[in-house]
């Protein structure tokens, strides 16, 4: 629980800077910012604070000003980073300088979507695990090989480093920050005031666009790739795959290995999950004839990687996504 310090709120400060997206420096905003006197807690004094000085031009056509600088970001409690200019390209030397100088002064370091860039710039997530938003985990990974990258969750609570998902994931990074803060009434009491849950069940991994690799045409692991895509619902061994593939079976695993990151049965195991959730979504088929459908001997053994993968259940993917009938 935080309460006053030295008879202040508890600061925070989130970062903005000229051509970025207004919606999650807008939710921090709205979460952390908006007086709350019907809670009858300590609230935050939040402060915007640019990059540079002037005026800050915003996706959509307008312009704000922020009244600090990054002086006031590094001497806050809490410090955020929704976002960064460049995800490849350099994050820029004095917001590395004040998120370091925060850090090591005891604050509180938290990241949004390409904003854990800068974290890991200052060099504060490594040997930690991270999230950031899902189609930046890799370039993460990537780029900076320390951190322990983990993209299927909302959110990661290092208690003084804190990392989010991105995008819409930022209400549920603040209401973590405030169910923390405050406790779970005060998380729940804002999560009602927003209309959004106080905890989602799940992670990123249902948001996920999980595209199939397309490698040349007449490569030997594309045509079984092609194969096992065709046949999901038949059991598919390595033999079968490598025969496919006219290699024999350790030489097959190595290079479906080296073409795409994992082996070819977790990769099938994969494909099957995905093949699933189209029909999850479209329609009411009982979740036994899906899995069936897919290639799982029995509704249980579907549910557990859908659970492992996904992190969440079959039956709560289809209420979240639901979109007709059968």
């Amino acid at each position: 629980m935080i309460e006053l310090v030295s008879g202040r709120r508890h600061r925070v400060a989130v970062l903005a800077f000229d051509g970025m997206s207004p919606f999650e420096l807008g939710a921090v905003v709205e979460v952390l910012g908006l007086p709350r006197p019907e809670l009858d807690v300590p609230w935050y004094d939040l402060r915007v604070c640019g990059l540079e000085p002037g005026p800050l031009r915003m996706v959509g056509g307008f312009a704000m000003t922020a009244d600090h600088g990054l002086e006031e970001f590094a001497a806050a409690d809490t410090v955020i980073v929704v976002a960064v200019p460049d995800v490849r390209g350099e994050v820029p030397g004095p917001l590395v300088d004040a998120l370091r100088a925060a850090h090591e002064r005891g604050a509180r370091v938290v990241s949004n979507c390409s904003g854990a860039f800068a974290l890991a710039a200052a060099g504060l997530l490594d040997g930690r695990s991270a999230t950031t938003h899902w189609q930046y985990a890799d370039l993460l990974r990537r780029r900076y090989p320390k951190i322990d990258v983990t993209p299927d969750v909302l959110y990661v609570d290092g208690d003084d480093v804190i990392t989010g998902a991105g995008s819409a994931a930022v209400l549920d990074l603040c209401l973590h920050l405030v169910r923390k803060d405050h406790g779970a009434r005060i998380a729940n009491a804002v999560a009602r005031r927003l209309v959004v849950p106080p905890h989602r069940e799940g992670g990123q991994a249902q948001f996920v666009a999980a595209a199939v690799p397309e490698p040349a045409a007449d490569d030997a692991v594309a045509r079984a790739m092609d194969y096992a895509l065709a046949n999901l619902a038949s059991p598919l061994t390595i033999a079968d795959l490598a025969r496919i593939a006219c290699l024999a079976p350790r030489t097959f695993i190595r290079h479906f290995n080296r073409q795409t990151g994992t082996s070819p049965l977790r990769w099938v195991l994969h494909q099957r999950i995905m093949a699933s959730l189209p029909l999850l979504e479209d329609g009411s088929t009982p979740v036994e004839k899906i899995a069936a459908a897919v290639g799982f001997d029995s509704p249980a053994t579907f549910r557990h990687h859908f659970s492992r993968i996904m992190c969440t259940s079959p039956s709560a993917y289809r209420n979240t996504f639901r979109t007709g009938a059968a």
